[in-house]
């Protein structure tokens, strides 16, 4: 194998590497946003639970005013009965009386609707507490790793590219450029030729450029795709 094939392929493992390297760097703040946005749709989760029982809870206490209130009517109203000397005033206040008797009745059957929902949603409010906090700590946990991954990636990219940079240098600069381009455009720019078939695009080469590579005298392009090639061992 040519010196000069093999020290691209030295400098294409360290490129590889560097690539997903930097691919976990990107990745990284996307997934501490999604664990971000995780948190804070349970945080408003269980705010909407805690939202939902105190609204119950108001209008609990305005149906107790509202009994409270009739109640105070009825009283006043049976005042008013014992001290009117007229049957029609006396049977209208009769009614009154009714009325409202019957709507104290309505409202209670509500408050109890209301205490029983209540009571289904303190259980619900705890179990959602419950289950929030694990989910913070969880959350917080995973960040953390993110953080310490990230600051791994970002030690080991730092010293492949101080490897890399070293590599380069010893590589001839038309080449470099070769390689370099043939390898931000296609992924790999240094591949085996397999049964004069090019690993790269999988496209068989014609005998003469067979023979050329097979030769190791010289640097010999895949004709279809460009890729730089070298005979598999």
């Amino acid at each position: 194998m040519l010196p000069e094939i093999q020290k691209l392929l030295i400098l294409q493992d360290r490129d590889r590497k560097i690539r997903t390297l930097r691919q976990g760097l990107k990745m990284a703040p996307l997934e501490s946003k999604e664990l971000d946005e995780k948190l804070t749709a349970t945080l408003k989760n269980l705010e909407a639970v805690k939202l939902k029982a105190k609204e119950m809870e108001v209008e609990r206490k305005k149906l107790e005013i509202e009994a409270q209130t009739k109640r105070d009517t009825i009283a006043k109203y049976q005042t008013q009965k014992f001290q009117t000397r007229k049957n029609e005033e006396f049977q209208a206040l009769n009614n009154e009386i009714t009325r409202y008797e019957g709507e104290i009745r309505g409202i209670e059957d509500r408050e109890l609707e209301l205490m029983e929902t209540a009571e289904t949603a303190r259980i619900s409010i705890a179990a959602t507490d419950k289950e929030t906090q694990a989910t913070k700590a969880q959350v917080e946990r995973q960040l953390t790793d993110i953080a310490a991954k990230q600051e791994a990636l970002t030690a080991q990219l730092k010293q492949l590219e101080t490897e890399r940079a070293g590599f380069a240098a010893d590589v001839d600069e038309d080449l470099l450029d070769t390689f370099n381009r043939l390898f931000t455009n296609k992924n790999e720019a240094v591949v085996a030729l397999e049964h004069d078939v090019c690993t790269g695009c999988h496209m068989k080469i014609t005998t003469q450029t067979s023979v050329r590579v097979r030769g190791n005298r010289e640097i010999v392009h895949c004709e279809q795709c460009g890729r730089i090639l070298y005979a598999a061992q």
